[in-house]
């Protein structure tokens, strides 16, 4: 199964859908079915719970980086770092 995320204002996800491998034989072919069944425009990002496509698996709430192509979670504390190269925070 494939994992996308729709991106909603500032690029924070709203949801996450699944769509069969069958369906979803590309990331565009996943986004386009979405779109479709849906009948919008909106902005989705595919996703994978190994972390082998955008760093990290999506979740509502966490940020899509066009920059690094990375989903990241809401910062924990303000101390915390971001690892540029995981895309995780670190203490």
């Amino acid at each position: 199964m494939a994992h996308f995320a729709k991106l909603g204002i500032g690029n924070i996800i709203e949801t996450i859908e699944v769509v069969s491998n069958d369906i979803a034989t590309t990331e565009q072919a996943g986004i386009d079915f979405l779109n479709n069944l849906y009948n919008s425009r909106d902005v989705w990002k595919q996703t994978s719970y190994n972390g082998n496509i955008r760093k990290n698996f999506a979740n509502i709430g966490y940020t899509y980086d066009q920059t690094k192509d990375a989903f990241i979670a809401p910062k924990p504390y303000a101390s915390w770092i971001l690892n540029e190269t995981t895309c995780l925070w670190e203490a």
